[in-house]
């Protein structure tokens, strides 16, 4: 028997809930399942690699960074091994929609760097709001489909 005090039921959910999203916003921005990860600690965490060269930096690989806190950012690998340089933070709300982190992609692309928030906002609420909006990506298991 396990006791629902550990959590496992509400890290199942957020796992579901946050591949669902993940698939749905790396086919939104034009790569595959196959380019996310995602970690659920606290804050729960994400990163998307993209296929996207900004024309100023032609050598270094971007990608997409989330987190329960600051919702999506755009950065910049570096060189040196160190952390991600965020160019950019989306902001509005913690769970955007797929269609608009694509935009959020197109429009740091199409300027070649820097666009949106320079600053995170906290965006961060209840953990259980997150966790309702991120299971409306969820996808079932085969076997609840059937």
């Amino acid at each position: 028997m396990i006791s629902l005090l550990t959590g496992i039921d509400r890290d199942h959910g957020l796992c579901g809930g946050l591949s669902g999203y993940l698939a749905a916003v790396s086919t939104a921005v034009g790569v595959g399942e196959e380019s996310c990860t995602a970690d659920l600690d606290d804050p729960a965490s994400a990163y998307v690699a993209l296929d996207v060269r900004l024309a100023r930096y032609p050598g270094r690989d971007t990608a997409l960074v989330w987190d329960e806190r600051h919702g999506w950012a755009f950065a910049m690998e570096t060189h040196s091994g160190e952390d991600l340089l965020v160019l950019a933070y989306l902001g509005g709300e913690v769970v955007a929609a797929p269609s608009r982190v694509r935009g959020f992609v197109a429009a740091i692309r199409a300027a070649g760097g820097a666009t949106g928030e320079a600053i995170p906002a906290d965006l961060r609420g209840d953990r259980r709001e997150l966790l309702d909006r991120l299971l409306r990506y969820r996808v079932p298991f085969l076997a609840e489909a059937g």
